[in-house]
């Protein structure tokens, strides 16, 4: 996505938390100019674009997927957790973070935070395996950035050319993105997200993802095994969602969460 920080925004949308849409964590891509490693060895890094046909092909190949599973909520959360580990303050990469495919290791994956993704790259492998010359890093994105679209969100002008780490060794250390229930609320996402380049606004407009999705005790601690709108839902049933309408991209989850801002 276009350089900065943050981790949505869509420029064709006057809603705040709609310009948070498209992808701004592509300034997580290497230069490509060679950096010193190590003792007098060097490494160069080539923001290698994706394929154009590819990344097509690809986006036919998600949104079918999509159709068929509805597992729209889950895709966004898994480009949003590969991009929300960018630090704003660390030049070098892949330390500073960032959207660079790091989450498809193991390591990661078993982050707290990371608690169910493991079941996104398993929806996403077969498509990297059908088109290799895709990036994990610019796959992902653009499962979050089409998932959105399908669910009625606005459509994002995305950037490719994201480059993957190459090992578990460059993934980044846990504690980067939002615990489940700290002890501070505020403080804690300001913590977080400040460290992104993000300001109090695009916190507040970003937490409005959440009215896709649910909530699931085992992997956050957080809601009921199950409700009204989740027991029988599409896709994988069960969880607590935040909205009536959980596969739909709009602003109800700030109408819901209006009373409680009173």
């Amino acid at each position: 996505g276009p350089s900065s920080s943050a981790f949505f925004r869509s420029s064709s949308s006057s809603s705040p938390a709609l310009r948070l849409v498209s992808l701004r964590a592509a300034s997580s891509r290497p230069s490509q100019k060679a950096k010193s490693v190590g003792r007098g060895r060097s490494v160069r890094c080539m923001a290698a674009a994706s394929d154009a046909a590819q990344l097509k092909a690809a986006r036919e190949d998600i949104r079918e997927l999509l159709n068929t599973t509805h597992c729209h909520p889950i895709l966004v959360r898994l480009g949003w957790h590969d991009s929300g580990t960018y630090d704003k303050n660390i030049n070098d990469w892949p330390e500073r973070g960032g959207a660079n495919g790091s989450l498809r290791f193991d390591v990661e994956l078993k982050h707290g935070a990371n608690a169910g993704l493991v079941n996104a790259l398993k929806l996403m492998q077969p498509i990297k395996d059908k088109y290799p010359s895709i990036t994990y890093a610019d796959l992902f994105q653009l499962a979050s950035a089409t998932a959105i679209e399908e669910a009625g969100g606005p459509k994002i002008p995305m950037k490719y050319g994201r480059v993957d780490v190459t090992g578990p060794e460059q993934c980044p250390p846990e504690g980067k993105l939002p615990d489940a229930g700290p002890s501070a609320p505020a403080d804690h996402l300001r913590l977080v997200f400040y460290r992104m380049g993000l300001d109090d606004k695009e916190i507040v407009a970003l937490s409005g993802a959440h009215t896709l999705g649910r909530s699931r005790p085992e992997r956050s601690g957080w809601g009921k095994p199950e409700t009204k709108y989740t027991k029988n839902g599409p896709g994988a049933p069960g969880g607590q969602s935040w909205t009536a309408e959980w596969l739909k991209f709009d602003n109800s989850y700030f109408k819901v969460s209006a009373p409680f801002n009173t």
